[in-house]
Order: C-alpha cells, then structure tokens, then sequence
C-alpha cells in the first residue's frame, strides 16, 4: 500500500528539480530572490484549490513570462494531474475514472519529454498495483508511520539507553499517550 503523501511528495519533488534545472539553464546560478521561478517557489509547491485566483495569475505569469520552454509551469501541471489521480479515492474510487486520470498523467509526462516528469511516471507506473490499492480502498499506513516517528523520536531523545526494558517501556508509554488520555477523562 502506497500513501498518497509519498506520491504528492514525488510530485513536489519532481517540480523542484525541473525549477532548479531550468533556473541553472537560464542563468548558469541558482536561483535568486529575484528570480520569478524561485519567488514562486512555494506557490508552485501548493495544491491549485489552495492558491488564490489572483496568487495562482500571478505565479503563471511570473513563469510563463520567464521560462520559454514552459518546461517548469509542464511539471506543475503533472504535479496536479497526479493529485487528480489520487482524488479519485473523494469518489469512491471508481476504476473508469481512475484509469481515464491515471491515462491523462502519464501521457501528460511522456509528450511533455521532459527527463524529471519521465521519471515521475515511470515510478507511478512501476508501483500502480500499491497506488491503485490505495485508491479503491482509501487505507493508508499513516498511523504505522506515525508511531514509527514516534518510536524514532524516543529513541534519539534517549541518548542510547542502558536498559532494554527502560527503553521499550518509554517507547510504550510513548505510543498509548492517545489511550491513556482518553481512559482518565471518561468517567
């Protein structure tokens, strides 16, 4: 089972490095405050629902007027037809319309030959069978994950400990916190 913050990560991934090729090609530097495609950095990182009409016009414009190639403002529109993808878990997972997405993405990547969006759809196309478990049954390994981070957490503020059972009992009493708060105020 493959996450959907993995895959929006490999697709945010992917845009920063086209942006950080593109701004290298264009100007032999990295990218600068000043420069349209590094100032709209973190738009280009933004879901498009999240970004308002005006700072969505304003970062299409600041690229478009900047990068002749559109190889960047490609990249952002694979980012969201990934996320597209991936919305079809909203719907119920329906497998027509998953398979008429997933179609968009990857010929999206493959005509736009840009060498990072290539990437992006052969790792899409490589783990479909765990991404399209996701997306007809909705169930991630986020709680996994988080306990993980947890038990890694402990163990770093520990500082090696000497007692085995010292480290596994904290790393317990760690994991229930939620178990143990919900014990004491339900009277």
């Amino acid at each position: 089972m493959v996450d959907h913050f993995h895959l929006v990560k490999l697709g945010n991934d992917a845009v920063t490095k086209v942006r950080r090729r593109v701004t290298w090609d264009l100007r032999d530097r990295r990218g600068r405050k000043l420069d349209p495609e590094w100032a709209n950095r973190r738009r280009l990182l933004r879901a498009r629902e999240c970004l308002s009409d005006k700072s969505f016009a304003k970062m299409w414009n600041a690229i478009v007027a900047e990068d002749d190639s559109a190889q960047i403002l490609s990249a952002w529109i694979a980012k969201e037809e990934l996320r597209t993808v991936l919305s079809t878990v909203r719907v119920g997972g329906d497998p027509h319309l998953t398979r008429h997405r997933l179609h968009r993405f990857l010929s999206w990547c493959i005509d736009s030959q840009i060498p990072e969006l290539l990437t992006l759809a052969a790792t899409v196309d490589t783990w479909w069978p765990e991404i399209n478990a996701f997306i007809q049954t909705g169930i991630t390994n986020a709680g996994t994950e988080g306990y993980n981070r947890l038990v890694k957490q402990v163990k770093r503020v520990g500082c090696g400990f000497r007692n085995r059972d010292n480290s596994a009992r904290r790393i317990r009493f760690h994991c229930t916190r939620k178990q143990r708060a919900a014990t004491q105020t339900s009277c």
